[in-house]
């Protein structure tokens, strides 16, 4: 029987089937996972990856291009932007300087130096395997922007992730598991700022489109720092913290910072990261209530959608022989770099081997967050197909990595607890 449904309403129609659909995957693999003793996201990844062409377009007719037809991916694109800006914004919410003061010298050590030794690693990879990357559709990938990003892809550490996986094994109050935060909470902000040069980098035609953008972009964190964050704090003091038109108001600045940082050229989710930074922490008990839960439950629904839409990408089976040795690479370099540039300097600093190797396997966590740079990468024309699988796959492999690694060492007898500041939970 034909619908007598219009095309656009029923196309409408397809995307509502579609969530459902995403939503009810995404919960049965979240829940494997987690019998598994893996993080949520871990589940929610293999989700995405499954429905896509790498497992369910394996089989007889398309069933993927059925399930999502091409007509209905720019609404599903759209609605994952929504729950990803919210999600941003959590993140940079959450970052707590306390953690950072508490353990200045060795977490800026660790932190700096994780990065460093990952980046310089990445980009000195991206010179062997660019010629194989160098065009996409014909198109040329600026060697500069592909090895930039290659390198801040690699030095990312998903905080997020990290907190659960510290909270799920009781190691959030020892000295590891405290360092390893305060580390990836200086990682991430250290990260996005390299990735808003790598934006600003493959998005300028020349110089003075990239001296543009730098200004602008530098205007654009003096408003946030002295108009915004002094302006949000006297609009909560006036609206009241406990009002629920406080969510609706917050969720508008970071769709409106979102849009500012889209139009300087350095990607929306920066803006939505900045809005966070810069959002006022108290009265902590009125905005966890009226601000971060509706915004964490609006992801719970939101953000399974993403992981589709990355899934629609990646095509596992579209790997060649040479791309698999590309990908071993790729997992090695980006092991080796967090690995030993979080694990030398913390021994440097008198912990234990066991200390050490445990912040490291921490600190390689990368989950939703590097999901999230892969997909700048593709915006911005610096990734192609198979790169784009092959770094999902990393996120993956180094992310899943971790349970198991750290179940093969309980913590050791001088993981004696520390007080610590909670982290903002922001579910993955």
């Amino acid at each position: 029987m034909k619908s007598v449904a219009t095309p656009a309403e029923l196309t409408v129609a397809i995307v509502m089937a579609d969530i459902a659909l995403v939503l009810l995957v995404a919960h049965l693999f979240g829940g494997i996972a987690r019998r598994l003793g893996q993080p949520v996201v871990i589940g929610e990844i293999v989700a995405g990856i499954a429905l896509g062409p790498s497992l369910l377009g394996l089989l007889p007719g398309d069933l993927t291009a059925v399930l999502f037809p091409a007509a209905a991916r720019p609404y599903l694109s759209a609605i994952s932007q929504v729950g990803l800006l919210l999600f941003m914004f959590l993140i940079g919410w959450e970052f707590d300087r306390r953690m950072v003061s508490r353990h200045k010298s060795l977490t800026l050590s660790v932190s700096v130096c994780s990065i460093a030794l990952a980046f310089t690693l990445g980009v000195g990879l991206a010179n062997l395997i660019y010629p194989r990357h160098a065009t996409i559709a014909g198109k040329p990938v600026p060697f500069l922007a592909f090895a930039l990003f290659l390198g801040a892809a690699m030095a990312i550490t998903a905080f997020p992730v990290l907190a659960r996986i510290l909270r799920d094994r009781r190691l959030n109050h020892t000295r590891v598991g405290v360092l390893a935060l305060a580390s990836a909470a200086i990682d991430d902000v250290l990260a996005w700022c390299i990735l808003a040069v790598v934006a600003a980098v493959a998005t300028a035609r020349d110089a003075t489109d990239l001296a543009q953008v730098v200004l602008m972009s530098a205007g654009y964190v003096a408003v946030m720092a002295f108009a915004v964050r002094p302006g949000l704090a006297a609009l909560i003091r006036r609206v009241g913290p406990n009002t629920y038109q406080l969510a609706a108001i917050t969720a508008a600045g970071v769709f409106l910072s979102s849009y500012a940082t889209t139009w300087i050229g350095i990607h929306a989710i920066f803006g939505a990261f900045a809005f966070g930074f810069v959002m006022p922490r108290q009265p902590a008990e009125a905005l966890i209530k009226h601000v971060r839960v509706p915004f964490e439950n609006i992801g719970l629904v939101l953000l399974p959608v993403f992981f589709i839409v990355t899934g629609l990408s990646v095509d596992i089976a579209a790997l060649s022989l040479t791309n698999l040795l590309e990908l071993t690479a790729i997992v090695l370099v980006a092991c080796v770099g967090k690995m030993a540039g979080a694990a030398l300097p913390a021994r440097a600093f008198g912990l234990s081997w066991p200390q050490a190797r445990r912040l490291g396997v921490l600190m390689n966590t990368r989950g939703l967050t590097e999901l999230i740079v892969l997909n700048i990468g593709v915006s911005l024309g610096v990734l192609d197909g198979q790169m784009f699988t092959m770094m999902v796959v990393m996120a993956l492999v180094t992310t899943a990595m971790a349970g198991p690694l750290l179940a093969t060492r309980a913590a050791s007898s001088d993981e004696t607890p520390v007080p610590a500041a909670e982290p903002v939970p922001v579910g993955r």
